[in-house]
């Protein structure tokens, strides 16, 4: 263990990055033995408006960065795709002023950007849901996320608990739609709601998915899907996508077999 402490300082004081990430994995791994940990030599952490969008919603340091980063991705994909936008359980709008962010910047459809949430945090959470989460959780105020998304029009929000406003937007498409409810019942009621509604190419995103923190999210994805032949494709900082349209293999593609 002296030998082991001795090579973290060493590595701690050294002025080359590959020697301070071996500190900052050997000190992790005494923290969190079972961290993985990931290069961080990636162009996206240095572009400067995306940091200046964290720094917005207070997330340079948060662990949402990568799902951040990822949902601006996929939005790409849904550029030519025709249809609205829509974000079930908003928090304090982050995913939904990058959403509104890339409607604006569509040269091809003008968007309306829909905002399903109670503004009362979390409903009560089911057994399927386990223990992380409690009722009145992740609650934040209309006026705030008002406030955050001011830059933009084209917006319209539906206050209420999730599936009570969907009739509001029964004979709308969508081209995207991100779902991010952490509990079962009410990730279920969207996923059931938005999936005929969603174009063709059209992508749906559940942040939640994959997060063992929110088994009742997972679980209520991978119902809805069975039968359908698009599945879930797991992203590896959690949550995940599907594209409408596009068969997708099972997660269960046997790579144990070849190990």
């Amino acid at each position: 263990m002296t030998k082991k402490f001795l090579k973290f300082l060493r590595n701690s004081l050294s002025r080359r990055e590959d020697r301070k990430l071996n500190a900052l994995k050997t000190f992790g791994h005494w923290l969190f033995p079972n961290y993985r940990f990931s290069w961080p030599q990636l162009d996206w952490w240095d572009d400067p408006e995306f940091n200046e969008y964290l720094r917005k919603f207070e997330e340079p340091d948060g662990f949402n960065t990568h799902r951040k980063w990822m949902l601006l991705q996929l939005l790409r994909l849904t550029s030519c795709v025709p249809g609205d936008t829509a974000e079930c359980g908003v928090f304090r709008g982050a995913s939904s002023w990058l959403i509104c962010a890339a409607n604006r910047s569509n040269k091809n459809y003008a968007r309306v950007h829909h905002l399903f949430d109670s503004f009362e945090g979390l409903s009560e959470p089911s057994v399927l849901d386990g223990a992380h989460w409690a009722k009145g959780n992740l609650a934040v105020g209309e006026d705030l996320v008002r406030r955050n998304l001011e830059n933009f029009g084209n917006i319209q929000v539906h206050k209420g608990w999730i599936p009570e406003r969907f009739a509001n937007c029964e004979n709308i498409r969508f081209s995207f739609v991100h779902i991010d409810v952490d509990l079962y019942e009410p990730t279920r009621d969207s996923i059931e709601f938005f999936y005929d509604r969603i174009n063709q190419g059209g992508i749906l995103l559940c942040d939640d998915y994959g997060f063992t923190t929110c088994p009742g999210a997972t679980k209520a994805i991978d119902e809805f899907l069975e039968g359908k032949p698009e599945k879930m494709v797991a992203l590896d900082a959690g949550s995940g996508f599907l594209i409408k349209g596009i068969s997708t293999a099972t997660k269960d593609i046997g790579i144990g077999q070849y190990l």
